[in-house]
């Protein structure tokens, strides 16, 4: 792969090629990307969806919203980071394409800010939840009417391809999504393949999938623009990543690991000892002195976290770097960080925060809640596709707002019914699904 190629400013639509040295440096194109992510309803909702606690009652818990913000920050230093160090070794890039070293930051802040837009309510549990549904519930009937690609898109549905299907889908008056840069968009696929064959290589970008059946053509668009390089032809496709997509997983890594074990410390999941015991570790030059200076366990976990987080960055840059050249030939198989001289201490950490925040009562409850909420909307939605349209089928797509279930095939219904779905808030899946049991009643 070549990073004239990656860094293509192209959006979905354009005649005439986007040159980066012709570039208005007061509003750049990926800037633009930044800019389109954050006014767009989709981000707007993950205000309200679970990242550790669902539902939470507690003001300083992270949201879906908060968390991608924070990713998109580490994502901006790891970019600028490497950035500067890609520019000092291949100086074509700036001299005879223009690209600076801020151009890096912003791809993959703009990828690192819409890596959770695609995701349902109730956190990974909402996917298993949608994808629960027509592998093992009332979906399954559906099975028989649709090609074994279309059906494992639903029986796994994964956030990432509904991501992909967000920022990509024309709507009215909207064609080609938001329109962000094929840069960005590179970036933002994790796993460059279709649900079909399943988990083909060890390799982490086949790990899950990342577009729809819906989303193929888009997707193959934008692969050829970025002269990703093929790793599967016929009728199973699959690339290797975008090389910045390494930066952008990095920055979540980095993120939900010390920041998700913050939240549990700080609501009392995990005591404030296991912080100093386990954090501390990345953080070999810690000022004791200062620390024992701050007067409280959230001003002392937040400077512990903020010197891990400075360590972690710097790990990730140096180890994309060392590896950058297998990275652009598609040899490189690992996340950054499970490249880490810090992967023991990462996987201490994680192993508490699954054992105390994301296995603690609180979450297996308001899961299981979560479970019933969209396999319930989902069953009432369904049901108006397959039943002659009653009375109360009626009243039901009303309920959900935006069917006029025009010319669609069964799939694209299906998908369309899952992304409505996906898109909503914890609120409001819980309200409409309050609705329709008859519970709340204004």
């Amino acid at each position: 792969m070549q990073w004239e190629r990656l860094l293509s400013l192209k959006r979905q639509g354009d005649t005439n090629k986007r040159l980066r040295k012709e570039q208005d440096e007061t509003r750049l194109g990926f800037e633009v990307d930044y800019d389109r992510i954050i006014f767009s309803s989709a981000f707007r909702s993950l205000q309200d969806k679970t990242q550790v606690i669902p539902l939470s009652k507690t003001d300083f818990v992270h949201t879906r919203l908060t968390h991608s913000l924070e990713v998109a920050v580490v994502g901006r230093s790891l970019g600028r980071q490497v950035g500067k160090q890609l520019l000092e070794k291949y100086p074509h890039l700036s001299e005879v394409h223009g690209y600076q070293f801020n151009d890096f930051g912003a791809i993959v802040a703009a990828a690192a800010l819409a890596h959770d837009i695609g995701n349902p309510p109730f956190g990974h549990s909402g996917e298993k939840a949608i994808g629960d549904y027509f592998k093992n519930g009332n979906g399954k009937r559906f099975a028989s009417e649709l090609t074994p690609k279309e059906y494992q898109d639903l029986c796994a549905f994964e956030g990432n391809a509904n991501g992909f299907k967000i920022l990509t889908e024309s709507m009215p008056g909207a064609a080609g999504g938001l329109r962000l840069s094929y840069a960005t968009l590179g970036a933002f696929m994790k796993y460059p393949k279709e649900s079909l064959p399943v988990k083909p290589t060890k390799h982490i970008a086949d790990k899950k999938f990342g577009f729809f059946q819906s989303e193929k053509q888009a997707f193959q668009d934008v692969a050829e623009e970025l002269g990703l390089l093929q790793t599967r032809k016929g009728k199973d496709i699959g690339y290797a990543r975008h090389p910045l997509t390494f930066l952008v997983e990095a920055a979540d890594d980095i993120c939900y690991t010390i920041i998700d074990f913050e939240d549990g410390i700080n609501l009392g999941l995990i005591s404030e000892e296991y912080a100093l015991e386990y954090m501390v570790k990345l953080v070999p030059n810690i000022n004791t002195k200062k620390y024992y200076e701050l007067t409280t366990k959230a001003a002392r976990v937040g400077y512990l976290r903020a010197l891990a987080i400075g360590t972690l960055i710097d790990e990730a840059v140096t180890i994309f770097m060392k590896n950058e050249e297998a990275i652009l030939e598609g040899a490189f198989a690992k996340a950054l960080l499970d490249k880490s001289k810090y992967e023991a201490q990462i996987d201490d950490i994680l192993k508490i925060s699954v054992s105390n925040i994301y296995q603690s009562q609180e979450v297996v409850e308001k899961e299981i809640a979560g479970y019933e909420i969209l396999s319930t909307l989902l069953d009432k939605r369904c049901n108006v596709i397959t039943n002659t349209p009653t009375h109360y089928d009626t009243l039901v797509l009303k309920l959900f707002e935006n069917s006029d279930r025009e010319e669609m095939s069964l799939y694209q219904e299906l998908m369309e019914v899952c992304n409505y779905v996906s898109v909503m808030t914890d609120s409001k899946s819980l309200r409409i699904f309050q609705k329709l049991k008859g519970l709340h009643i204004h």
